[in-house]
């Protein structure tokens, strides 16, 4: 029997911050009280000075696993995941090969089930022709079904309106849409290479996959989910555009449309590419300041639902080559909730307004069971978080396979203590409990 009493912590959840204790029994929350009578061997932790939050969900990221393990793998990248505080992750279907059948993707929930350290799911991948397939979806087991509506590393593009009006119509679980226009990008890119040749610099990589591409694409989709009532989540916006296709007047289990927002937009623009060059280089790019900020502003006022990381790992080799030989995407998941804190200790959002973008909003966006909250019956996810211990960003430090971060030299003024996965530490200060606590996602569906 796990028997665990953190005590003394600053609790936050749902729109509150408290004092008190957590009671951890098995792999459910068993208490939270103001002070817990402590059973028979019980471990205690004391959590004076620190806050518990509950465990992130991250509903984007890129481990690499199968085929591209060079880059990253579950293990690997589910480790940093954890060491990041995020205990929960939904995983892309552009791995190789694409998971564009039920047994592919069952191969995936058997790899994650030996390997991973944090909780899981993976979207079934959809192209111009696994209709079938795709309806065989279980929405009770899987998070959702993933439509790239622009090409994006891993080329699963589905471009016939046909098919994305069937699916559409007919898939009854959360549709989540990577949005760009491919013939605009086509064009773009064209005159790129008329202007520049083979030396295009990574600054035209906004111009390329452009504002237009976005819109097009996401304005698009929005008007087929209200077509046929889809259920609906947009990710990564990157323009102010966009921003303005979504609503803050619904309560979000209502909202049939939602959207997500990442961390690389929301912490780098346009003005970065001279410094950061291809480390920076995601789809959709990186865009400007103005958008930056409508970004921001979107996310605080709740056009958009959710922050993800889109963490997606490549060598360093590999984001060393020329634009057009530079594959798109960064890690990221290690030091997201830093980075949104960070935001919160400057002013810009509340600890709250963190916890409800990165763990309880994905939970309600997606309708996982018993996760994303500090409630007593849930199991046991969460994060201590040291606000007095900073975190420098250094290659010894980073836990990703392929062993760089854009972050790198960062200081983020809070630090990951540890980080419960099913009531099991499975980080603390460096150092993890590879032990197999982790779970397949459920859903109230």
């Amino acid at each position: 029997m796990n028997n665990i009493i953190i005590r003394n912590a600053q609790i936050v959840n749902e729109g509150q911050i408290f004092n008190g204790d957590l009671w951890i029994e098995n792999d459910r929350i068993k208490k939270i009280e103001a002070n817990i009578s402590c059973p028979a061997k019980c471990i205690e932790i004391d959590a004076k000075g620190m806050y518990i939050l509950p465990g992130c969900i991250d509903d984007q990221v890129h481990f690499r696993e199968p085929g591209l393990t060079h880059k990253g793998d579950i293990s690997s990248e589910s480790k940093a995941a954890v060491a990041g505080g995020v205990t929960t992750f939904m995983e892309m279907p552009n791995t190789v090969p694409n998971v564009l059948t039920q047994k592919l993707l069952q191969d995936k929930y058997n790899i994650a089930e030996q390997h991973s350290l944090a909780n899981y799911s993976f979207f079934m991948g959809v192209s111009n022709n696994n209709l079938e397939e795709v309806l065989k979806t279980n929405p009770k087991n899987v998070c959702g079904v993933k439509i790239f509506m622009g090409s994006s590393t891993g080329n699963m593009l589905v471009d016939d309106t046909r098919v994305l009006e069937q699916l559409f119509k007919n898939v009854p679980l959360l549709i989540a849409t990577h949005c760009e226009d491919e013939q605009t990008i086509k064009k773009n890119l064209q005159q790129a290479i008329n202007q520049y040749g083979e030396n295009i610099p990574v600054s035209e990589h906004a111009h390329i996959r452009s504002r237009e591409s976005c819109y097009l694409s996401s304005s698009f989709a929005v008007q087929l989910a209200k077509k046929y009532n889809t259920r609906l989540h947009v990710l990564h916006l990157s323009t102010a555009e966009e921003c303005a296709l979504f609503e803050n007047k619904v309560e979000l289990t209502k909202k049939r449309i939602t959207s997500e927002v990442c961390v690389h937009h929301l912490f780098f623009s346009s003005d970065d590419y001279q410094n950061k060059g291809n480390l920076i280089k995601w789809n959709p790019s990186i865009k400007e300041k103005s958008d930056q900020k409508e970004l921001w502003n979107a996310l605080i006022d709740g056009r958009i639902d959710v922050v993800a990381s889109d963490h997606a790992p490549h060598t360093l080799s590999e984001k060393s080559n020329s634009y057009l030989n530079c594959p798109s995407g960064g890690p990221l998941v290690q030091h997201t909730l830093l980075a949104m804190l960070e935001k919160h200790r400057e002013g810009l959002l509340s600890i709250q307004q963190v916890v409800e973008k990165m763990a309880h909003n994905p939970s309600l966006c997606f309708q996982v069971k018993d996760r994303g909250f500090l409630r007593e019956g849930y199991f046991a996810d969460l994060v201590l978080i040291n606000p007095q211990k900073k975190t420098k960003v250094t290659k010894n430090s980073l836990h990703y396979k392929c062993a760089w971060s854009p972050f790198e030299s960062s200081v983020f003024s809070h630090s990951v203590f540890a980080t419960f996965v099913n009531g099991v530490m499975v980080y603390k200060e460096g150092e993890f409990c590879e032990v197999p606590a982790a779970k397949r996602l459920e859903f109230d569906r």
